[in-house]
Parts: structure tokens; sequence; C-alpha cells
């Protein structure tokens, strides 16, 4: 049975930084639990799920619905990995108001909700489900090292292949590293010379906004 309630870390609305919609105001629902444990995270006190509060859906559809009326054209949920949670439920509740939704995933859970655009953005150490996989519509992959490029290869062929033909190709991003020099120059580097891929910028750090 759907729990009624999440564990919430913030609900927030700003500009979306990254990726294909950077620049776009956006309601942001950041989900706690994760088990993933990037070294690097930037959200860490999103990991534990017991320390944030259980807010309901009906709560977070309030929010959201506030928030579109303020001009949200979308709405991300986030984490922590959100897709540790049963999303089916909060998504028929925030699709009562009837603005996109979007899902920011490291694509290792099952794959739970409707979505209308999916961010998938894959780590070395634990990699994807194939379903998640064949669904996202955007690829995004944090680059830090030069390996990072060969695993963004490698999940950029798995992401196209066993596509219908009605069904598009991911969009393929590469996102330095936060104050990685080395992570910048190796995506600027290899976006250069391979023109399928596009650079994708922490717009908001650099804006200092959430």
């Amino acid at each position: 049975m759907t729990s009624p309630a999440l564990p919430v870390v913030e609900t927030f609305h700003s500009l979306q930084g990254e990726g294909i919609h950077a620049g776009r105001s956006a309601f942001f629902i950041r989900l706690g639990g994760c088990s993933v444990g990037c070294s690097w995270c930037d959200t860490k006190q999103s990991w534990p799920k017991e320390v944030h509060p259980l807010l309901s859906l009906e709560a977070l559809g309030q929010e959201a619905q506030q928030a579109a009326t303020a001009g949200a054209a979308f709405v991300v949920i986030t984490g922590g990995e959100p897709l540790e949670h049963n999303l089916s439920a909060l998504c028929a509740e925030l699709g009562k108001i009837g603005v996109p939704l979007h899902l920011e995933t490291s694509g290792v859970g099952k794959l739970t909700g409707s979505f209308d655009w999916i961010t998938l953005s894959p780590k070395p150490h634990r990699p994807p489900e194939p379903e998640v996989l064949s669904a996202c519509d955007e690829l995004k992959v944090v680059v830090h090292e030069a390996s990072d490029l060969a695993f963004a290869e490698a999940m950029a062929a798995a992401a196209t292949q066993g596509r219908g033909g009605d069904q598009a190709v991911p969009q393929l991003l590469l996102q330095p590293g936060w104050q990685s020099g080395e992570g910048q120059q190796l995506a600027v580097d290899f976006v250069r010379s391979h023109p399928q891929w596009r650079l994708s910028l922490q717009s908001h750090k650099w804006l200092g906004v959430r």
C-alpha cells in the first residue's frame, strides 16, 4: 500500500539550474533517502530518510499549486534518490495541477509514477536500472576524471539501444563536478569534439540561488 506521506528535505520555487531546462521557473520537491552515497554529493543531508518530516501528498500538492500559480513552469521531484520511494500516488496528486512533472534520478530504483521529463544522472559505482536508461529524456553525466567520459559513452550507448522508432533518443550532457578544474577541462574538450553532447553547468551555484 502506498504511503500517504513522504519524507521531505525541502520544497522551494526557484530556477532550474542544470540540464536542458536550465533557466526555467520550477518548483522543487526534494525527498529524503539515498543509498547511492556519492562522495562529492552536495545534498548529503538528504541521505537519511528518518530525520526528515513526513509531509502528506495533499500538502505537497497544495504547495506545488501555489508555486504554479506564482509562475513555476513545471514540478521537479528530486532527492536524495526519489526512486527509493513509490512515486505513483505523488504523481497522481501533482497531476491535478496541470503542469509537467520532471524527475531527477540516478536510476538505481524501480521507476514508478508518470513523468513528462526524466533526467538520469547515472553513477559509475551504482549503475542505473535498464528501464530507467530506456525511459530517460536527458542523460547527464558528472565529470571529475577521464574515466567518467568512458562511462558517459557507455551509458549513452545503453540509453539509445532498444528504443522504438517513435521514441526519441535522450539529450546527452556532460556536467563538470563543482569546482573540479580537471572535470571542467575534460568536459569542455570532449564536447568540443563530440557534437552530439552538450555542456551542462550548475548555473544556480554560479548565481548563488537555490
